[in-house]
């Protein structure tokens, strides 16, 4: 026999391994094996795919694991059971259902006996009963409620308490219950769920309705008591599906075994839409009726809570069919409350017209004006009640601020005209133009400001602005250092008495001089001060040189009574020490950058017989009704009373020689014009009936640095017997009387 060729040897090596055995996984048993293939080509490709075996799977593992410990398990169990089983298993055979049924004829063949009627009712009611005691014990409320449940938004209210603006994405406000009327409380149960106070927190009936609609129509409509709607308001979303609805319903029965019933009132009340953009029942009324919850009647209650039945078919402003389903929702939320025993039919005969709604919400006004009022109160609430950004952004905070309404429409209206004028004037320099102004009362309160032309394309705020110079307007501050503090002559001299009759040198362009002779500056030239109009007034009473806005006297007064007085004074009176001019002779003639708030504030100090209060926008806060601490604005005595009133005396001077016939003689006006000696500011800061206000007038091309530019009769004293500045003033605080 000849020996097998090698073609018949590799064939029969590669038959010795078959699909079903086992192959190893370590790598050198399956090298060896490789090599006694000895060839490579298709048959060895061949052989390497056949040994990889494929790994249990999980199950299978997990299985082989815990196999024997279940049969422990199951062979315990029957050892138990199998008693209890042989004895109910007669009960069980003759519960269980033949069919066709033996002994019966036609198509009683198929009906089941009443025992197996009775008992597949019985067992459908425990299963059901487990199921849903094990879903009610299943369902947690969530820790979190959704995020626009919670957020509020911040509003602002004028002086009088009207509103004035809001902030934030969401518009509400949450109002603890006891501050909502029972009349408003009984119109939404009227409305909305009667039975509140006595059902579980959810409507069987209701949800059996809904269950049929939905498996008959497709949809899921009605059966919410108002614990369920809070439910679906905070807590889920708005799918219209079975799911929703049976979650819904566990919750709010864990819900109202764990809440009061006034709570869950107050909680609804708080997170319902009731459109315009609007959460909560506070909210509510104050887009519609401009008023808070406290001041609604019966009838404008019954029309807000017709809105929770839906806001686009219920406000009856966005049409006439919107009108007609209003009045007729309201008539009837009306009668139901009168049914229900909530309403004396006396009181219902009174309410026959229908409570029309304001035309749009009053607090989506903001833009222009509003939104610098907004800006600085914000401020000042935040740091004053010591709030953080992150509280204050999650809203519910009313800010009760200073700003009276009238003045900041008349200080508005001034400014805008004078904008026209400079449009019409001066074309190409209106496009540069920056007015500012601020009116404070002598107690601290800002009355009003005008912060630019709308903040959503400005948003600096002009009136608190630090950028040019006051000029002449500054003299008073002066004066009053040296009325204060006296002056001295020479270094060692004694301080000598500063009165309103004391005379200096009025003439243009006088050398200032020290104990040791003329000022020099670095450049090494006299420096001198300048007249309006390079005019000389020879020895001046310093009254005089006040009321006459004569700078060369006070440029001298501030180096005798000292710069570092002068300074102080400023500050003591209401100037930031940020914008305080170089301690150098022309800091006495207006090198300092004041706000128009701060200037304002400053005059006010004089008002006020030398007593400064920190200028504030804000009188009270609450944080959802609830009294926010708020420090009271500091004031100190900047001065004597003496002092102001000698001040006041010549700033009311002042304002008679220029204006002789602007004002009654009997009126208590008074005021200064400020120029800048490179004319790149002019202001106008005067009083009357207690309360002051600066306006100053600027250019600046923002577009190519914040550095000022000369107004080139932009302030109106080229072309107008009266500057732009005081004519802003004298309409803003009309009547002058």
């Amino acid at each position: 026999m000849s020996a097998p060729s090698d073609k018949s040897r590799t064939s029969g090596t590669t038959d010795e391994i078959s699909d079903d055995d086992e192959i190893s996984d370590d790598p050198d048993t399956a090298s060896a094996a490789s090599g006694a293939s000895g060839a490579s080509g298709p048959s060895a490709k061949a052989n390497r795919r056949r040994r990889k075996a494929p790994r249990p799977s999980p199950a299978a593992r997990v299985t082989a694991a815990l196999g024997p410990r279940l049969a422990v398990v199951l062979g315990f169990l029957a050892a138990r059971l199998g008693p209890l089983a042989t004895r109910l298993a007669p009960y069980a055979r003759r519960m269980r259902p033949l069919y066709p049924r033996p002994g019966r004829e036609g198509w009683r063949r198929w009906i089941p006996s009443w025992r197996q009627s009775v008992g597949g009712l019985l067992a459908s009611l425990g299963l059901s009963t487990l199921f849903l005691v094990v879903a009610y014990a299943a369902t947690d409320i969530p820790d979190n409620l959704n995020t626009y449940a919670t957020q509020q938004d911040n509003v602002y209210f004028w002086a009088d308490g009207t509103p004035m603006a809001r902030t934030g994405w969401v518009q509400r406000q949450a109002m603890p219950l006891k501050d909502v009327p029972e009349d408003v409380r009984w119109a939404v149960l009227a409305a909305e769920n009667e039975s509140f106070y006595s059902d579980p927190g959810i409507s069987f009936k209701g949800i059996t309705r809904a269950l049929f609609r939905t498996l008959g129509r497709g949809d899921t409509q009605g059966g919410s008591t108002i614990t369920q709607q809070y439910v679906k308001n905070v807590y889920l979303n708005q799918d219209q599906t079975l799911t929703r609805k049976f979650t819904e319903a566990m919750i709010a029965l864990k819900l109202d075994n764990r809440m009061s019933k006034d709570q869950i009132l107050e909680s609804y009340l708080n997170t319902s839409w009731f459109g315009r953009g609007t959460y909560g029942i506070q909210r509510a009324s104050q887009a519609y009726y401009g008023k808070d919850v406290s001041e609604l009647d019966a009838s404008e209650a019954a029309f807000l809570s017709s809105l929770l039945k839906g806001a686009g078919l219920y406000d009856p402003t966005l049409s006439k069919a919107n009108h007609d389903r209003a009045v007729e929702r309201w008539s009837w939320i009306l009668d139901r409350m009168v049914a229900i025993g909530k309403l004396s039919p006396q009181e219902r005969a009174k309410y026959r017209t229908f409570p029309e709604p304001l035309k749009s919400n009053p607090l989506y006004d903001t833009g222009e004006q509003s939104d610098y009022l907004v800006e600085l109160a914000s401020q000042y609430a935040k740091k004053t009640a010591r709030i953080s950004d992150k509280d204050f952004d999650l809203g519910g905070y009313q800010i009760y601020t200073t700003f009276e309404k009238h003045r900041e429409r008349q200080l508005t209206e001034a400014v805008t005209k004078a904008r026209k004028q400079a449009k019409e004037e001066h074309p190409k320099l209106a496009g540069t133009a920056h007015y500012g102004a601020a009116s404070i009362a002598s107690d601290g309160r800002i009355l009003a400001v005008y912060g630019g032309p709308d903040h959503r394309t400005q948003g600096y705020n002009e009136s608190n602005a630090t950028t040019v110079p006051a000029g002449s307007a500054f003299l008073p501050f002066v004066y009053a250092a040296g009325l204060e503090h006296g002056v001295r002559k020479s270094r060692d001299g004694e301080i000598t008495e500063v009165t309103g009759e004391s005379l200096y040198d009025g003439d243009n362009e006088v050398p200032v001089t020290t104990p040791e002779g003329p000022y020099w500056d670095r450049s090494g030239r006299k420096v001198a001060a300048r007249n309006d109009d390079d005019r000389s007034y020879g020895q001046i009473s310093l009254h005089q040189a006040l009321a006459q806005s004569v700078n060369t006297p006070f440029m001298q007064l501030g180096m005798d009574t000292g710069l570092e007085k002068v300074r102080s004074t400023a500050e003591a009176s209401g100037l930031l020490s940020s914008s305080i001019g170089a301690q150098v002779p022309t800091l006495s003639t207006g090198s300092s950058t004041p706000s128009a708030i701060r200037m304002a504030s400053g005059y006010a100090t004089f008002l006020a017989d030398g007593m400064h209060t920190e200028p504030y926008s804000v009188r009270r806060i609450t944080h959802n009704g609830d009294k926010v601490a708020l420090a009271a604005a500091p004031n100190r005595r900047a001065m004597g009373a003496d002092t102001a009133r000698e001040v006041q005396s010549a700033l009311t001077d002042a304002f008679r020689l220029a204006h002789p016939d602007a004002a009654p003689a009997e009126a208590e006006v008074a005021g200064k014009v400020g120029t800048t000696e490179d004319d790149t500011a002019a202001w106008y800061v005067g009083s009357a009936k207690k309360v002051a206000t600066a306006v100053v007038v600027y250019r600046i091309d923002l577009k190519k640095s914040l550095e000022p530019l000369p107004l080139q009769g932009l302030d109106g004293t080229e072309t107008a017997t009266e500057s732009v500045p005081y004519g802003i003033w004298s309409r803003a605080m009309s009547p002058l009387d």
